[in-house]
């Protein structure tokens, strides 16, 4: 007997909820960039500044007697801008050593998690994340803040191929869209979080302490997270299995349900492996990747993943540069992807789905590009732009699952490596483009960020349909997934339980 529909396991239960929590404060310091440079430039630009006036000032908020205090709190603060004013030119840096950072994270999150688990390098990021938060308002050094950055994008990288693993893996068949879905939607409410926490922020070490300490303060809920059924029964880790069954009955049935299809393709390795043991990749692995099966469906998922990374990136990191204030155009930004969690109730399958989101995404981009060569409304364009924007995450997204479903077993992780690489690569290229002198984005940005969707969109008529398929474990499991049509979501399947 199984789960009942539309019920969850308490494990199923704890990895969802605080996997959701930490992607809530992981874009607290993704569009940290964003907000350093805003609370810069009004610190030393138009602030109470530097000179006599601003003592003048300070000195007649106070009373006669208080004339000796106001001039130490007026010292104190100015001592606390020139350390950072005097290097705001490094912050120009901080969004490009970020996307290195990331690119860092996406060449090495794959491999260690393989090798150590999904769980301990998540605890591990998630920690070093929220230290990385807190260290630049202790130490407010340019150097430090950009190793700081660095890392901070490691971990980043680290959190989400780790995270999207766990909550796909926890999830059967027929629910795999709905943890790709959840998952964005709490980057969007801490996008929306962080942008007034953000705007109540008046100094540079207020900003780093109100975008860090909620991440240290919740970091003991993290170490209840389980790790992957799959990657135990690998690793071949019963003890641990028989634990998480021990739990609960509602547990028992969840883990039993999501090993049911996996445990017999699971053993064979193993049985392999005991009668030829070595080291390094296996030769069947090898010959999985130059299969032009594999190829295709790695060219065409690596030129979505770079694609949608110049959209949705190039959008989101020159949100003020459509005339709106940064602050309110953050908040908007985040509150423009909210409806993405919708997407899973449109029963289309993942190709239909990211062609229309593809299509949809490229258009409005393309209006929006129109609209602001013929002078249009700062608020029209940038809501066209923020429609793209959520219609690409869309993409995203459904993509991130698309590519776990396209990949057989051996060479999964992998392939999705590679495919995470052109993503990072994608958001590299975005902090090399110049602005225009006046702040907007260039017309060649733009027309780049409309284009390539469209083309993406094209290329998905070559890939398979994977909703409701069981994993491929091989390339003859690859040859016949349906081309067609998408099957019944998955109702057909025994993991009949939603989230």
């Amino acid at each position: 007997m199984g789960l009942e529909p539309g019920t969850m396991s308490p494990l199923q239960l704890s990895v969802y909820w605080r996997l959701s929590l930490v992607f809530v404060f992981t874009s607290f310091l993704f569009f940290l960039d964003i907000f350093t440079a805003a609370i810069a430039a009004d610190t030393c630009s138009h602030g109470n500044g530097s000179g006599p006036d601003a003592l003048n000032a300070a000195m007649n908020q106070s009373g006669p007697g208080d004339e000796s205090e106001g001039q130490a709190d007026w010292r104190t603060d100015n001592r606390q801008r020139d350390s950072v004013c005097a290097w705001t030119d490094w912050l120009s840096y901080g969004q490009t050593v970020f996307m290195v950072g990331q690119l860092l994270g996406s060449l090495i999150g794959g491999e260690i998690s393989d090798r150590y688990g999904k769980r301990p390098v998540l605890l591990v990021c998630v920690c070093v994340h929220a230290l990385c938060g807190l260290v630049p308002a202790v130490l407010p050094q340019p150097l430090v803040f950009l190793a700081v950055r660095c890392l901070t994008g490691v971990c980043c990288c680290c959190i989400n191929i780790c995270s999207f693993s766990l909550a796909v893996e926890w999830t059967p068949p027929a629910a795999r869209l709905w943890p790709s879905a959840v998952l964005p939607f709490c980057f969007s409410v801490g996008t929306m979080v962080g942008a007034p926490l953000a705007w109540l922020s008046p100094t540079w070490t207020h900003l780093h302490l109100s975008l860090a300490l909620p991440q240290l303060v919740c970091l003991p809920l993290y170490f209840s997270i389980p790790e992957s059924p799959r990657w135990l029964l690998l690793k071949r880790k019963m003890d641990v299995l028989d634990h998480y069954r021990s739990n609960s009955p509602e547990d028992k049935q969840c883990v039993d349900l999501l090993l049911h299809s996996s445990s017999s393709d699971l053993q064979k390795p193993f049985e392999v492996q005991k009668e030829e043991p070595h080291t390094g990749p296996a030769p069947s692995d090898i010959i999985h990747l130059r299969h032009p099966t594999i190829l295709l469906r790695l060219f065409i998922m690596s030129y979505l993943s770079a694609a949608s990374a110049l959209t949705y990136f190039g959008i989101c990191m020159n949100i003020g540069s459509f005339g709106v204030g940064v602050y309110s155009a953050q908040f908007f930004s985040g509150l423009s992807e909210a409806p993405c969690l919708l997407v899973p109730l449109v029963r289309l399958g993942r190709r239909p789905i990211s062609m229309l989101a593809l299509f949809l995404s490229g258009a409005a981009c393309f209006v929006s590009l129109l609209l602001s060569r013929y002078d249009g409304e700062p608020v029209l364009v940038m809501g066209l732009a923020l429609l793209g924007k959520l219609c690409i995450l869309a993409a995203i997204f459904i993509s991130t699952l698309y590519a776990i479903e396209l990949f057989p077993t051996v060479v999964r992780q992998r392939c999705v490596s590679l495919v995470n690489l052109c993503f990072r690569l994608g958001c590299l290229v975005n902090t090399l483009v110049p602005p225009n002198p006046d702040g907007a984005i260039s017309l060649a940005a733009m027309a780049v960020y409309s284009s390539g969707p469209i083309i993406g969109c094209g290329l998905c008529l070559l890939l398979p349909e994977t909703s409701g398929v069981t994993l491929p474990d091989s390339v003859e499991d690859c040859d016949r997934q349906p081309h067609s049509q998408a099957p019944s979501g998955g109702h057909d399947e025994k993991q009949t339980f939603i989230i």
